[in-house]
């Protein structure tokens, strides 16, 4: 799992969604100054942006303005439902909403929002995160090890949710920064919190080969060598991966 500054965190991966520019503005600093776990992905000023936004980018959090143009927030989560994100409502004050989220115990700001209560709200935010991921996490080693003759799963925490999966369902890793894109057999695609490395370390006994200091693919679903303008692999489901000059005898040695 990637880790934050400081004491270890869980990063958050988080959007924002509210009809005024002051307020992004505003919350932007409050995370950076206070809450450097907390990685904003992007900003969106209605819900019709928002809804486009959480699709592309499944966010762990979503910080959500009530009262907006068009579709207000609740009525953005209802056209995303299932919710899979955590939410912390963003809102002028207003008896009735405020009541409904008290209500299901949810976690709220009230505009013009303070860095203590940000701060307050994320922490919350990340304990549910860490509670539900190594719950799971825990689940699955015990299973691993209850059955030492099949292939292990391995984690994936992902942005609202731990997938486990067998080596042979994934088709190739792709590095981006700190995060990992992980390609499964079925055509799922995730964004992983770990580095390519750490699945380097996971997946070589399992037949992967790093062929590209951003790529790693699995052997049993390689299907051409391609020599045209220098070599790469093309998978079975018609991806190019790029072969470096760096990993080209071994890939090359490894494919004879």
């Amino acid at each position: 799992m990637a880790l934050a500054v400081g004491k270890k965190q869980q990063m958050i991966r988080a959007i924002h969604i509210d009809d005024e520019p002051h307020n992004h503005r505003s919350l932007a600093r409050i995370l950076a100054e206070t809450c450097p776990q907390v990685q904003i992905l992007g900003q969106a000023n209605n819900a019709a942006e928002g809804r486009t936004l959480y699709l592309q980018t499944q966010p762990d959090l979503i910080f959500l303005d009530i009262e907006m143009p068009d579709q207000n927030g609740f009525q953005f989560l209802e056209s995303i439902t299932p919710v899979r994100a955590e939410v912390i409502f963003v809102t002028a004050y207003d008896q009735y909403a405020l009541r409904a989220i008290k209500f299901a115990a949810l976690d709220y700001l009230l505009k013009p929002i303070n860095a203590t209560e940000v701060q307050a709200a994320v922490a919350k935010v990340q304990e549910k995160l860490l509670a539900l991921w190594g719950k799971l996490q825990l689940q699955q080693l015990l299973e691993n090890l209850r059955n030492p003759q099949q292939q292990p799963k391995i984690a994936l925490p992902s942005i609202d949710r731990v997938d486990f999966v067998e080596p042979d369902q994934i088709l190739r890793c792709q590095a981006e920064g700190p995060y990992t894109h992980v390609y499964l057999s079925d055509g799922t695609k995730l964004l992983i919190t770990k580095t390519l490395r750490d699945f380097e370390t996971l997946l070589t006994d399992h037949g992967f080969l790093r062929t590209h200091q951003s790529h790693l693919v699995n052997r049993k679903y390689i299907r051409t060598l391609l020599k045209k303008e220098g070599e790469s692999l093309q998978l079975v489901d018609g991806s190019v991966i790029p072969i470096s000059i760096r990993q080209k005898t071994e890939v090359l040695a490894a494919l004879k």
